[in-house]
């Protein structure tokens, strides 16, 4: 299959890899040369204008920032490009408005599309073992789904159109939540002289269990290896986390959904991000 991949980040540079070791063919676009080079040296055919990357190809993923972005690529540099007959999947985070209103612009081209953020970060998008959450017609999934597998672990359907988009936020906003929580006690426990390690060895395996504490430990030297066990580099940067908690506010406000917790961690993370020179949004915990 030929597909052009546009937005080669720490995220899309490790998925059109993949895509690549999956023996696909794949026109790499990003407006960044350090990107595009690194595309190259691991297969990808690179191209410096993203419409001529989407001619002739059977799928477009893209992973963009905003959904501004999202919206300019589509109707600039797909959209009349890419042939009426490819698939569309748009992997970016962003407002549910507007991934209803491309992929409604999309169907009416005469394309299949589907919106699929994802989650797992970095080191995920590298290994191929992401989560997919998946909006679109039954039809668009299965067509988006032999793309999406070879970089993920699961690849889930949503729901229609925008489903993906709720997924992703709603879970990350948990995740905030929870990492806040995991944060608290950890540091809670060692404040009452309890050694944090022996608070994981216990809490991990009873009612305080969560991905947090078992699988992404904040505290350096406890749990399984995590950002934190490398100064709180790598992993999914506080600011992407700032990004998705505005979302999420956002979406709740549209809806009148009530987040007391939600609101709160994102202002948390209005006031971290700010100070966290791109560390892991783990090292929330430095502030406790």
């Amino acid at each position: 299959m030929k597909i052009a991949f546009i937005g080669l980040g720490n995220m899309g540079g490790g998925m059109a890899a993949n895509l690549v070791k999956a023996g696909h063919e794949v026109n790499a676009f990003d407006l960044a040369d350090e990107a595009l080079h690194s595309a190259a040296e691991h297969g990808c055919t690179t191209f410096d204008d993203a419409g001529a990357a989407c001619q002739g190809v059977d799928a477009v993923v893209t992973m963009l920032p905003s959904g501004a972005i999202v919206k300019s690529v589509y109707e600039g540099s797909v959209f009349g490009h890419a042939p009426a007959g490819a698939v569309l999947i748009d992997c970016s985070t962003i407002d549910v408005a507007t991934a209803r209103e491309v992929i409604s612009n999309a169907e009416a081209a005469g394309y299949d599309m589907v919106d699929a953020p994802v989650s797992g970060g970095i080191a995920a998008a590298n290994g191929g073992t992401l989560t997919f959450m998946v909006g679109g017609t039954e039809k668009a999934f299965n067509r988006a789904k032999e793309v999406l597998d070879p970089m993920g672990k699961a690849v889930i359907h949503a729901g229609d159109a925008g489903a993906g988009q709720t997924a992703k936020i709603c879970n990350n906003m948990l995740l905030a939540v929870t990492m806040i929580g995991t944060g608290e006690a950890l540091k809670m426990a060692d404040k009452l002289g309890l050694d944090p390690q022996k608070f994981f060895e216990i809490s991990s395996q009873s009612t305080g269990y969560c991905w947090p504490l078992n699988d992404y430990t904040p505290l350096p030297g406890v749990g399984k290896q995590s950002p934190a066990d490398n100064d709180y580099k790598g992993g999914f940067a506080a600011a992407l986390m700032r990004k998705d908690l505005r979302l999420a506010m956002q979406a709740a406000q549209n809806v009148g959904a009530v987040t007391p917790l939600g609101k709160h961690a994102a202002e948390i993370y209005e006031e971290f991000a700010e100070e966290s020179g791109g560390l892991d949004f783990s090292a929330v915990i430095k502030t406790l």
